[in-house]
């Protein structure tokens, strides 16, 4: 990020959140906002159009839903965060939106302050506001005897940088896997930060749910070493 504030554009079919949006973003000198959007349709030609750092995107919209209008914004050639707001936590769509490539959620009703965590994180790459969240989120939308796919990706990373997805994907902050490896907080880093490179994932919200998918770990299991 530069010193001139973050361009984020809002997309909700409620009026009233959306004011209420800007008003909590345009408060804050770091941020502002330079769209509004009230469907998908309109949220993918805005997104186009403003080429905004940051997206909040709202997933249950008229025309097209906030899902697919995160996959046609990720195939086109803005990348912006995006960040789903959504109506109850542990929405049933949000690992959805997740997969079609947002970076992480916010519920509508949450404090201002935890709002504008959330946007300050995205917007730095990180992956949720809390790992606590992908935890659950994960236990509950990632169950089930599925099939792994893209195993063969695996091969592109070491043991170390393998051990380190996989805690990840547990849910584990960067000090409690340094606590665990014993090793620095530096190396944690580095090892994940090559990790999403050989695999070309976005963010640590992604690298998780690739663990997921791979099969490297699963709900309820260790991680694999």
């Amino acid at each position: 990020m530069t010193d001139s504030p973050a361009r984020v554009l809002v997309c909700d079919d409620q009026e009233l959140i959306r004011v209420g949006l800007r008003m909590v973003l345009d408060s804050q000198p770091d941020l502002t906002v330079v769209g509004e959007a009230g469907n998908g349709v309109e949220a993918v030609e805005l997104a186009a159009a403003l080429s905004p750092d940051l997206i909040l995107m709202d997933i249950r919209m008229p025309d097209l839903d906030g899902i697919a209008a995160t996959e046609r914004i990720r195939a086109a050639s803005v990348d912006p965060a995006i960040l789903v707001i959504t109506t109850f936590d542990l929405d049933r769509y949000a690992y959805a939106a997740l997969r079609a490539g947002a970076s992480g959620f916010v519920v509508k009703d949450a404090p201002a302050d935890e709002i504008l965590v959330a946007v300050r994180g995205v917007l730095r790459g990180d992956a949720m506001v809390s790992p606590s969240f992908t935890r659950r989120l994960l236990d509950r939308f990632v169950t089930g005897p599925a099939v792994p796919t893209q195993t063969h990706r695996l091969a592109l990373l070491t043991e170390r940088e393998r051990e380190v997805l996989g805690l990840v994907a547990r849910g584990l902050t960067n000090t409690e896997i340094a606590e665990a490896l014993h090793v620095g907080q530096t190396t944690v880093k580095t090892h994940l930060a090559r990790a999403l490179t050989k695999l070309d994932l976005r963010d640590r919200v992604h690298a998780v749910v690739f663990a997921y998918e791979s099969g490297l770990v699963r709900p309820g299991a260790e991680p694999a070493g």
